[in-house]
């Protein structure tokens, strides 16, 4: 049963939160009272329940379509958690191992040929953050085309001595992999390995029958109000932030994305940029970190979609020294996943996700069996979780206490 009420601008709040959480659902009503949302859902899967599922607003500009249960939305590089997570499961089948050289599925791969493990390119060690040529979006959506270009390119750095963002290749590369030993993209291994079973409403080469619920994206220079940032947010240069380090623009701005322009094309929904244009909502998220956070399993104990040997190795930290080249911070990275610091997942010291530009976020704390995911359509400036996040993470811990 959904309850609705409306907020101080009229923007409707739907959905349910089990007793002992109505905090989180009034620090989510409160993002909206304080300008800070157009639309927006959370949901938070607590030892294999669902305890929050709430949704409001509008999935359009001028809001007047409202944000439904079911409205999905690109959630930028949260992509790439969700991503991991598919790719465990062929770690799960031995198809493939984190410690094997890349070479040994990729001998094309110039930069795999020092050694370069599985693990170390999904954790953005493998020195190709983007490509020294100008890019355009539509070369995106030329898969033989990019992975011939990333085969032949000269590493940035040496690969696996270092770490860099991949902010757009990095879907790619273990796509690639995927594709090799599984014969099928990773968004269809997605598909068939986690979502159906888990029935996650999340896609990566989103089919046109669902485009109709899909909300547009709304860039950060259309905000009306700007949260402060977390305590983990750094902001690029261009907001006037601390000077990124030279790699940024490679990586981050080869091709710029257009929010609208691009990211609201048939041509972006239905590709497969396991980096950057799955299309979920904090339901969507929940449950898959959900799983990942209770060793695999669903709420049905029957069910389990991996192994907790494979979720634990997914989340295993590969350490490198240094800064992040791209992104000019210090970063613990697993398989394909951030682990904690700075409290940008809460408090759990063993807590891990990712985070899409603009503040959509999931992430699983497996010392509470939890998984939490939030999708909007309002971005804000900065490439993690914003003032919007923060609050929602501590309201929920508040119950937890």
């Amino acid at each position: 049963m959904g309850d609705q009420q409306q907020g101080p601008q009229d923007f409707p709040i739907d959905g349910t939160v089990a007793p002992g959480f109505d905090p989180v659902r009034e620090a989510f009503a409160r993002n909206f009272a304080d300008g800070y949302e157009v639309g927006a859902s959370l949901a938070v899967e607590y030892q294999g329940e669902q305890v929050v599922d709430l949704w409001g607003g509008f999935a359009d500009t001028v809001a007047s379509i409202p944000w439904s249960r079911d409205t999905l939305v690109n959630v930028y590089s949260t992509t790439k958690g969700i991503a991991a997570a598919a790719f465990a499961c062929l770690i799960d089948d031995g198809t493939i191992r984190y410690d094997e050289p890349v070479a040994e599925y990729w001998p094309e791969l110039r930069a795999a040929r020092n050694g370069l493990t599985v693990g170390q390119l999904l954790a953005h060690q493998g020195g190709l953050a983007g490509l020294q040529r100008e890019l355009t979006v539509p070369d995106l959506f030329d898969w033989e085309q990019m992975i011939s270009w990333l085969q032949e390119a000269e590493p940035l750095w040496e690969p696996g001595t270092a770490a860099g963002y991949h902010a757009i290749t990095w879907g790619y590369l273990p796509g690639e992999l995927c594709r090799r030993v599984a014969h099928a993209s990773l968004g269809e291994v997605l598909a068939r390995r986690v979502c159906e079973p888990l029935a996650a409403d999340f896609h990566i080469g989103l089919a046109p029958e669902h485009f109709d619920r899909v909300a547009a994206v709304i860039g950060p220079n259309r905000a009306k109000r700007r949260p402060p940032p977390s305590g983990a947010a750094r902001k690029p240069r261009a907001t006037g932030g601390f000077e990124m380090p030279p790699l940024y623009r490679i990586a981050l701005e080869n091709p710029v994305i257009r929010p609208f322009a691009d990211v609201g094309t048939a041509n972006w929904r239905q590709a497969d940029i396991a980096a950057a244009n799955g299309h979920g909502n904090g339901r969507s998220i929940a449950r898959i970190y959900g799983a990942l956070s209770n060793a695999g399993k669903t709420g049905k104990p029957s069910q389990s979609i991996w192994s907790g040997s494979a979720a634990e190795q997914a989340r295993r930290e590969e350490p490198v020294e240094g800064k992040d080249l791209v992104l000019g911070r210090h970063i613990r990275r697993g398989r394909g996943f951030f682990l904690n610091a700075e409290g940008m997942y809460g408090p759990g010291p063993n807590a891990f996700g990712h985070s899409g530009a603009g503040g959509s976020l999931g992430f699983a704390d497996p010392d509470k069996g939890l998984g939490f995911g939030y999708a909007m359509n309002q971005m804000q400036m900065g490439l993690d979780g914003d003032g919007r996040t923060t609050r929602l993470i501590k309201a929920l811990y508040s119950c937890l206490d």
